[in-house]
């Protein structure tokens, strides 16, 4: 194998970056094929990216002999029957989150997966590549900040995109399904441990459109883990100052925070507001190298034939804990797991 030809499906935001990605910026791969219901969408991006296979039909693209592996980024609720699907027409396969849009689509990959121990597969929780989360995590993982006594995490949306958010609500299962599940996974990855119990507040401060979703435009948990690490995160919609994700990890020996002031780069901006540093737009400017990362890692791992560190089971624990952070929320009560 020269290189692994890969199919991507799905070309709104984050399907069209991947699909560039795996175009022009991903070692040892090819993009071979593209998939997208929007047909005139999916005709100009296969001609600008010289892509010569083009389908509106998922079956079509995995019955296609000349696709190695399949790129998912397709609509939530269709994950686990493409997973289910591509492995079985013998594909690699990799899935941006969610797992399943429920726990029990999630046990539903699981048995996909190990139905196909011959195949690679991977969930997108991209943070893991982003540089400096690996960075930290290397430092921790050596004891340099001793052991780890709080693990707090932010994820906030600018507010000028609320209305985008305020018509998903009802399809987004709420903002710690939604948002804080990269959190969730950062909080055991950094940790090596999980949850013992959550208590969740929030409420609906700016945009009484979320209570109909029994969710809110700013959440928070705490959590104990079993190896008494406290764990706080907070989602939030109406970030006025631009997209926000920053992490903090205080150890026994020493702290360590991640973006602790966001921004989009070393430039700083004098004008006559002041001296100031401008923020990232989305959490794909944010993110730009670690959703490249992501895709060379599952590239290198069918090559090298080993197994990604992010599986399948990690997809359904985070779905498992965001549940029940979920319904701490709802219920206002403290929950054991």
């Amino acid at each position: 194998m020269d290189k692994v030809r890969i199919g991507s499906v799905g070309l709104g935001r984050l399907g069209l970056q991947h699909a560039e990605n795996i175009a022009g910026r991903i070692q040892n791969a090819e993009l071979v094929a593209l998939c997208d219901v929007d047909k005139p969408k999916l005709e100009e991006t296969a001609k600008r990216l010289a892509v010569r296979h083009q389908f509106t039909s998922f079956e079509e693209l995995i019955a296609c002999k000349d696709v190695d592996a399949v790129v998912l980024v397709s609509p939530s609720a269709l994950h686990t029957k493409q997973i289910a699907a591509a492995l079985n027409a013998g594909k690699h396969v990799f899935s941006e989150k969610p797992l399943g849009v429920n726990v029990a689509e999630c046990k539903e990959a699981e048995k996909a997966v190990e139905a196909h121990p011959d195949k690679v597969f991977m969930l997108g929780f991209m943070r893991r590549f982003d540089e400096s989360y690996k960075y930290a995590h290397d430092k921790v993982a050596a004891g340099e900040i001793g052991k780890p006594v709080l693990f707090r995490s932010y994820s906030q949306d600018p507010e000028k995109f609320i209305q985008g958010a305020i018509a998903f609500a009802p399809h987004s299962g709420g903002q710690f399904l939604d948002m804080a599940v990269h959190d969730i996974d950062l909080a055991r990855w950094f940790t090596g441990s999980e949850p013992e119990t959550v208590y969740a507040i929030g409420g609906c401060y700016a945009h009484p459109e979320f209570a109909a979703s029994k969710d809110g435009d700013n959440v928070s948990c705490l959590m104990k883990f079993k190896n008494d690490c406290m764990v706080f995160l907070f989602a939030g919609r109406t970030a006025p100052h631009g997209y926000n994700v920053e992490t903090e990890i205080i150890g026994t020996k020493g702290t360590l925070r991640i973006a602790s002031v966001p921004q989009k780069n070393l430039v700083e901006v004098l004008d006559s507001h002041g001296v100031r540093k401008e923020c990232s737009e989305n959490f794909l400017e944010r993110f730009d190298t670690a959703y490249v990362n992501e895709v060379q890692e599952f590239v290198n791992c069918i090559f090298n034939k080993r197994k990604p560190a992010v599986t399948v089971y990690d997809g359904t624990r985070v779905s498992e804990i965001a549940y029940t952070c979920k319904n701490a929320f709802e219920t206002g009560e403290l929950i054991r797991f």
